[in-house]
């Protein structure tokens, strides 16, 4: 989903830019540019504002690209949730380890290592485990949400081409 030919293809920017310049796009041509990418998106809701002045068609071409770029943000909370959340379990399966190893020396006095080797492993178990979890997610967080900030950047800068081009049409 973020890749970056499938949100701004090369080959759309020149190819819609042509189109513009041929005033070669009727409703067809922008019904298979809204289909086709993100920033063909972008493009065809500048294009069929195109009469519109510019501060008022930059302002909806802005608009496009911020729901465009709310879609290619879309699941990275749940990403980010995962890895923020994770150590927390963890966290807490130490805690209930613990509290095991405490609670087998009230009831028991003198407690077997055996006993007090089980709660302590079950800690260490989760607390790797959320760790296990939340390392690569939390990296995975990262990298993409990276990308769609780049991602983004591109839209606005083919977005951006876009207002020249169709002021330099009409």
């Amino acid at each position: 989903m973020l890749r970056e030919s499938r949100v701004a293809p090369t080959a759309l920017v020149a190819q819609s830019f042509a189109a513009i310049q041929r005033d070669d796009l009727d409703p067809v041509a922008l019904r298979k540019l809204r289909a086709g990418s993100a920033l063909g998106r972008v493009i065809a809701s500048g294009v069929s504002q195109r009469h519109l002045a510019r501060p008022a068609l930059l302002e909806r071409i802005e608009e496009s690209g911020r729901q465009e770029t709310h879609e290619l943000d879309r699941y990275l909370n749940t990403l980010g949730t995962i890895a923020a959340i994770t150590p927390l379990l963890g966290l807490l399966g130490t805690v209930i380890g613990m509290i095991d190893v405490f609670t087998q020396f009230d009831r028991f006095g003198d407690t077997p290592q055996d006993v007090l080797a089980g709660g302590i492993g079950e800690a260490l178990i989760t607390t790797s485990a959320g760790l296990i979890v939340a390392i690569p997610s939390l990296v995975a967080f990262r990298y993409l949400r990276g990308r769609v900030k780049r991602l983004a950047l591109d839209l606005e800068r083919h977005a951006l081409k876009l207002v020249d081009a169709l002021e330099d049409v009409k």
